[in-house]
Order: C-alpha cells, then structure tokens, then sequence
C-alpha cells in the first residue's frame, strides 16, 4: 500500500531521497547505515517504506520490519517523553506559584514522628486557613488526606510524604518508604517529597530509596521534593554550611525537582548552599521559634541568599492564627514584601 504522506511537497521530495539513497547503496543494510549516520532511525523507517511503496526490491525483509518497528518505537516513545515533561510541568505549576518560581508549602506529616499535636487535629480546618493565607501547598502522609480533603474552599497542592520514621523508634533516623509514586497518582497529588538523613548509619538505604522514587517520578511526570539533612554520629553541627550544602547536593543529583534544606543562619553561608544546589531550594521551619519575626526575618533571609520558598509546618499551624501567619509568610515569599509589611496584621 502506498505510504503516503500528509504534505505532497513533503512527500515527493522525502521519496526522491529515499530512492536516491537506496539507488546510491549496493544494499538495503547499507542504506539503513548511510542514514543512520544523517538523519537517525526515525527517517530509516520512511525510507524503507517508501521503497516497499514503490516495488523496490529489499532483500533483507526482516532487518526491514525491525526497522519499521524501531521507527514506531521510536515515535512512541518522543510521545511518551513529551507526556511525562508536560506531566510534571502542569503538576508542579500546582504546587510553585507561577508567577514567582517560589513555594509556600505548609508540611502537615508530624504526627508519624512525633504522635498527635497541636494544629492538626482538625485537619480540615488547618487546611482551609493555610489555603486562604495563600500557601502553595500542603505536604502529608496518605493516611491523612482522607481527613483532610474538604469540598469546598480555596484549591491548594497536595504533596504526598514518602517516607516516614518515630522519635520514638530505636532507629529514628531511618527513614524508610512508606508509600508510592503509583499511590500518589491514584490519591491525586501534585508532588511527592522523601526525607533522607545524610550521614545516618543507615544513609545507603534512603539513597536508594530516593534515587528508585526519582525513576518513577520521572518516568511518571511527578515532581519530587528531596527533605535533606545532615544527621548522624559523625554529625556535629546539622546547620553546619558545609554539611547542609553537601546534603543538598546530594539530594539534587540522584534526582529531585525541589531542595528542602534547614536555613544556616545568615545570607553569605546560605547563598553556598543555593549556589551548590543547583536544583530550587526551600527552607525549612524546624522547632517552634520565639518570636513571629525571627521567623519572618528567616525567611525573608533566604529569599535574598537565593532560596525559592519555605516549608514551614509547626511555626505555621501552630501559631495562634493560622491564616494571618500563613499570610505573612505568603507576602513574602510571593509578593516580594518586606519583613515590616508582613508583619504588621500579625503583630500583637
């Protein structure tokens, strides 16, 4: 059957090439090697087709369908590739403010480690002020979502929490998976993030565990947020610029799309900790702090060292109005306001 093409111009002048090609090579095994090394496999396939298409004689019949399965092949898996890009494009767009490139994500998965607490025993209304002060996203475990889904209200990303560990355990610095990129895309979340401990006795198995979440996270289109921190007995210092800096890299190169990292201390230290991160990187919010400006301070801080948002849980939903610290830390990090601006509707 003639191969026939959408475009005539095309058409003519693809099938002119073909026959030269063929013309020119004592075989067909020759011309595949000839326009291998110009064009690539996917042209290999038309040029044999248009050879079948004109009664040209292709004695290697067999090399001839591999060739028109590569070709196919080869398509499909262009169509795949574009698919999961665009896939993890559009789901980060839910959990990143598109206008600025930064995240507020509002992590709710303390409960595994350190049991029930305040904030997040009314999940649903914990949500819904975090959402109305303007987060990008919240971060939890599945078990919690059922809890916390609600109807109506503001949209916000959901970040489905991989991996989990107690204080209580003897090995609480083990994280291990307990859930999957395959049950992230059943829940309808727009991201998963994994913790792994840097320098932990067991860091071998969190390494592994991250770089098998990046494959799928990759093959699926689903972004991935990497929690790392240097923790561990040869660990002195876990805000130590150079510890975090290299739990960082570490994080960026077996594959996440996104760094959660502690905040050193100053601007100098943490611009260090972007610049060798390559990857985006938000801050973390850590134990209750003092003061609702030493917060506001940090973070404010990271944004000028370079840093693309917060993931902030306990300093937000534990504070005595969820929506309007939301919303403080939101103007920041998303309209570029100045620490004494956000400040203001939260000061007592």
């Amino acid at each position: 059957m003639l191969y026939v093409k959408a475009s005539v111009s095309y058409f003519v002048c693809e099938v002119s090439s073909c026959l030269s090609v063929y013309r020119k090579c004592e075989s067909a095994a020759a011309a595949v090697m000839l326009c291998l090394s110009v064009h690539g496999v996917a042209w290999i396939g038309d040029i044999f087709l248009c050879c079948a298409s004109f009664g040209f004689d292709c004695p290697y019949n067999k090399f001839i369908s591999f060739t028109r399965l590569t070709y196919y092949h080869s398509r499909q898996i262009i169509a795949d590739e574009v698919e999961t890009m665009y896939g993890k494009s559009i789901r980060m767009e839910r959990v990143v403010d598109r206008k600025t490139g930064n995240s507020v994500i509002v992590p709710m998965d303390h409960g595994v480690s350190i049991g029930p607490t305040e904030g997040l025993i009314d999940m649903k209304k914990t949500v819904d002020d975090v959402a109305n002060g303007g987060a990008t996203a919240v971060l939890m475990h599945k078990g919690l979502i059922r809890f916390s889904h609600r109807t109506s209200g503001k949209d916000i990303g959901l970040i489905l929490h991989l991996s989990a560990s107690t204080d209580i355990g003897v090995t609480s610095r083990d994280k291990t998976l307990v859930a999957s990129v395959a049950e992230a895309l059943k829940i309808g979340a727009d991201a998963v993030s994994v913790h792994i401990n840097v320098g932990a006795e067991t860091e071998s198995n969190m390494l592994q565990d991250l770089g098998m979440v990046a494959e799928e996270c990759s093959d699926w289109g689903m972004p991935l947020i990497a929690m790392a921190y240097p923790r561990g007995p040869a660990i002195k210092d876990s805000y130590d610029p150079v510890a975090v800096a290299h739990a960082a890299r570490v994080a960026t190169e077996i594959g996440a799309d996104i760094v959660k990292c502690s905040y050193t201390g100053d601007v100098k230290s943490f611009e260090r900790v972007v610049e060798g991160a390559l990857a985006p990187v938000v801050i973390a919010g850590g134990p209750k702090m003092k003061s609702d400006l030493d917060i506001l301070n940090m973070v404010y801080d990271s944004l000028q060292a370079g840093g693309k948002g917060v993931s902030i849980g306990r300093n937000v939903f534990q504070h005595r109005d969820v929506e309007k610290m939301t919303r403080a830390v939101s103007d920041i990090v998303l309209n570029g306001a100045s620490v004494k601006e956000a400040y203001q509707p939260i000061k007592v």
